[in-house]
């Protein structure tokens, strides 16, 4: 393969005019590379049962339950548990990871943005995920794939830079500070406790945290799972909700796993300097006791 067929494949990309377009590939780019021993294809779903059924082949799983979050505390793996995965799925700090998933690369951006507490930024996603391969036609094995183990070292979670906690938040609220609702509109007025088509469960209260604004992040991408180019992905959210790159900017929404996906369109689709994800979200807001709610 040639230099000239790699960056040929990365153009859809590049014409975008994103902030950081290296954390993107292509479904072509990834179909070209599914042999390359320095790249690791990863497969993160809500839906345990849609692994099984058919990936990208070569690709890993990394569960979001079982392998991103603490077994009993409402918490992330420790570096031990993260050093494990990875030398379970056969990565190296030098190994390039690819992510994609199912709901539009939902689970994708969550397992990115876990993997950046432990400084691997040698990280990208596959513009349009499942969705997209899938409906052209690539191929999908059942197929487990199994690599050598690694010798990974990771540093201590660093959370700080990109997480927020409920602390945070209330001192950004106080502060009058920008906050990012990405639920759906009934759930951020207060009509709903979880997304339509779930079950309405998570929080004894509705509402949104006081100050945000709504913005569902569904409304990053096109039809086909793919991110929207940087124009209108301005449109959206300088000019329409009044961000600025420059400031610092919380997105939540019930627990993490959308803000991932609308975190990752600020920070490097856009350039957006200081922005963390709130995890806890609100099926931690929606429960503590005497924190401000509007509806």
């Amino acid at each position: 393969m040639t230099q000239r067929t790699v960056e040929k494949s990365l153009e859809p990309i590049l014409a975008k005019g994103y902030a950081h377009p290296e954390v993107l590939v292509t479904t072509e780019w990834v179909a070209e590379h599914l042999d390359d021993p320095n790249v690791r294809i990863i497969e993160s779903n809500e839906d345990p049962l849609v692994y099984p059924s058919g990936h990208i082949p070569g690709a890993v799983e990394v569960d979001w339950v079982r392998d991103l979050n603490h077994p009993i505390i409402r918490d992330y793996l420790d570096r031990e548990a993260f050093e494990r995965l990875m030398r379970r799925i056969g990565v190296t700090p030098e190994t390039t990871v690819v992510f994609y998933g199912d709901k539009n690369n939902w689970w994708a951006t969550y397992a990115f943005w876990v993997f950046q507490l432990f400084g691997h930024t040698n990280a990208k996603i596959m513009d349009g995920g499942r969705q997209k391969w899938i409906a052209e036609g690539r191929p999908l094995t059942r197929e487990v794939p199994k690599y050598p183990p690694t010798e990974y070292r990771a540093p201590e979670r660093n959370d700080r830079p990109i997480r927020a906690f409920r602390d945070d938040v209330l001192a950004h609220v106080r502060a009058g500070k920008r906050l990012v609702d990405v639920r759906s509109p009934e759930e951020y007025r207060g009509e709903r406790l979880h997304m339509p088509g779930y079950p309405n469960e998570g929080a004894l209260r509705g509402g949104h945290i006081p100050g945000a604004v709504n913005i569902p992040w569904s409304r990053a991408v096109n039809e086909d799972g793919t991110f929207k180019p940087a124009e209108e992905l301005r449109a959206i959210y300088l000019q329409e909700a009044g961000l600025r790159p420059d400031e610092d900017v919380i997105v939540y929404c019930r627990i993490g796993e959308r803000s991932s996906h609308t975190w990752f369109v600020l920070k490097y689709l856009l350039g957006f300097e200081n922005v963390r994800n709130y995890d806890g979200s609100w099926t931690e807001w929606g429960n503590l006791v005497g924190v401000p709610i509007e509806r």
